[in-house]
């Protein structure tokens, strides 16, 4: 996004679009299979620690949200992303907002989740009454 300012509507598809894989790295780290190990050695430093500063910086790698701030900050500096502002203040913004906005799509991905999972069970409820139904009504033909 280097040149000149973008205009408010380019600002916020950058916005929309760069939460994106904020949101991604985060939950892929804190939450996912491939992550375990480090994650499981960051939440014993942050519980066993005695320096209050180490706790607090492995507890980064535990929490969805915390974490999403360092990564906003990455992909800002990555991307040269500045929101409203032309200088400074404009990646303070951008950071934040990303944060936001990304936390948002995480939520949303969580609730999709918890909908998803649900159906699921719903269908095999609903299956295992349906094969119930079946091998009594193969009893009754007999």
């Amino acid at each position: 996004m280097a040149g000149a300012p973008a205009s408010i509507p380019q600002q916020i598809f950058w916005l929309l679009i760069l939460s994106m894989p904020v949101a991604c790295v985060a939950r892929t780290v804190v939450f996912e299979e491939v992550f375990r190990e480090p994650r499981e050695f960051c939440r014993r430093q942050c519980r066993d620690c005695q320096a209050f500063l180490l706790r607090k910086f492995f507890y980064l790698f535990t929490c969805e949200y915390c974490f999403s701030h360092y990564v906003a900050a990455g992909f800002v500096a990555l991307t040269d992303f500045k929101l409203l502002l032309s200088d400074w203040r404009g990646y303070v913004i951008s950071i934040f907002a990303t944060v936001i906005v990304a936390n948002t799509y995480l939520n949303l991905y969580a609730r999709l989740r918890v909908d998803i999972t649900q159906a699921k069970v719903e269908t095999r409820r609903l299956e295992t009454a349906l094969e119930g139904q079946t091998a009594t009504d193969d009893r009754k033909d007999v």
